[in-house]
């Protein structure tokens, strides 16, 4: 990988923003068009019609599967959606009031005491550590939080796909078909997003030839600061707090009269609508109308409204998926965690490329300090 900065030219790389740092075929961003792909499929179509476990295969083989093939990988990714005893005594372990990404960032971490081949990193073995890393963060996951409400981590069913299998050891019940095909097209819009914050670092980490779970533990971390992962618990308890339809319109007007930031709005890369936000939206619709309550749609839209009214911002991916997730019953505090449960795909398809063709990621920075100053004997500092 190449850092295309000019080290000279000052700020002009700041944050690294627009600065190609890579070559992919994974995804890419048009933020001009409000374009998505991933490896040459749109996201409009790859929502319509794909399921996750195809968009699976399809980052980390650059096609999309047959049906054999993708028989075979979904029997792979079942068969090991278990995870060791040792891990959920482990968890058992850790404080009830953690933050659930900070729980399954270090349960990743502990994994791979359990995985011999964890340091091989040829493509066939990492393929096959790439299938347990995606089916166990939604066991993961849905253990930490039974663990902490004081149950017991359900047994995984290997007859459900990955949405149905997260929403079932969450919930302790088998969820409905809709509420599974929504969370399974949630999963597939957050697959993957080019070199966002977590997958560069996931890049980085792997560029030393450090495993995969050395590198997707590094991305959690990436992910669970606030201006990565976390924006749509935000947005979800900006609603909470609101709290009516008719309060919508006055409290954004004061919110942005204060100078304060209305999370889900806006992109470091869009300057049109976020391609998964149109689905989300939609998804957000069919769950208020499913449940006979529309609230949370309707003051989602009059927020949007406002927002486009007022500042001329588009919503991005968080902003309707918070409405989505509430609606299914889903903890706050979890969204940031099922993002992870979903990017892992993406994520674990760059460490393969970056591992495929690798070379150490070694930016330069712009130094600003000084120069030539005289030491001083410290007696006379």
């Amino acid at each position: 990988m190449t850092n295309t900065a000019n080290p000279s030219s000052s700020g002009s790389a700041a944050g690294l923003r627009g600065v190609a740092a890579a070559t992919s075929s994974i995804s890419d961003v048009n933020g001009e068009k409000g374009e998505l792909i991933y490896q040459g499929y749109n996201i409009h179509d790859l929502a319509k019609h794909a399921s996750f476990e195809e968009v699976v295969f399809l980052l980390w083989n650059k096609r999309l599967p047959n049906r054999a093939e993708l028989a075979d990988l979904e029997k792979s990714l079942r068969a090991s959606y278990g995870i060791p005893a040792e891990l959920v005594a482990l968890m058992k372990q850790f404080p009830r009031e953690a933050d659930p990404i900070d729980v399954l960032r270090t349960a990743i971490s502990a994994l791979e005491f359990f995985d011999k081949n964890s340091r091989d990193i040829s493509r066939e073995t990492s393929l096959k550590t790439a299938i347990p890393l995606t089916a166990q963060f939604p066991t993961i996951v849905a253990a930490s939080d039974r663990i902490r409400r004081g149950l017991e981590p359900i047994k995984p069913d290997a007859s459900l796909n990955i949405a149905s299998s997260f929403l079932y050891l969450l919930r302790g019940e088998k969820p409905s078909e809709r509420d599974a095909r929504i969370f399974d097209v949630c999963l597939t819009l957050h697959a993957d997003h080019e070199l966002n914050a977590s997958t560069f670092t996931a890049r980085v980490v792997a560029g030393t030839l450090a495993d995969m779970y050395a590198a997707v533990t590094a991305a959690i971390g990436a992910l669970s600061g606030p201006l990565h992962g976390g924006a749509n618990t935000n947005v979800m308890k900006t609603l909470l707090e609101i709290g009516s339809l008719e309060n919508v319109e006055p409290y954004v007007k004061k919110a942005l009269a204060e100078k304060r930031k209305m999370m889900g709005f806006g992109h470091a890369v869009y300057k049109t609508e976020d391609p998964r936000a149109t689905h989300l939206r939609r998804l957000s619709k069919e769950m208020g109308e499913a449940a006979g309550d529309s609230k949370w749609y309707e003051m989602s839209r009059k927020v949007e409204e406002v927002m486009m009214r007022e500042k001329g911002l588009y919503p991005n991916v968080d902003f309707f998926s918070a409405s989505t997730y509430y609606m299914m019953g889903i903890p706050l505090d979890l969204y940031t965690p099922i993002f992870a449960i979903s990017r892992i795909s993406g994520w674990t398809g760059h460490v393969l490329a970056q591992y495929a063709d690798n070379k150490l990621i070694r930016p330069r920075a712009e130094y600003i300090g000084g120069r030539d100053l005289p030491f001083v004997p410290i007696d006379q500092r």
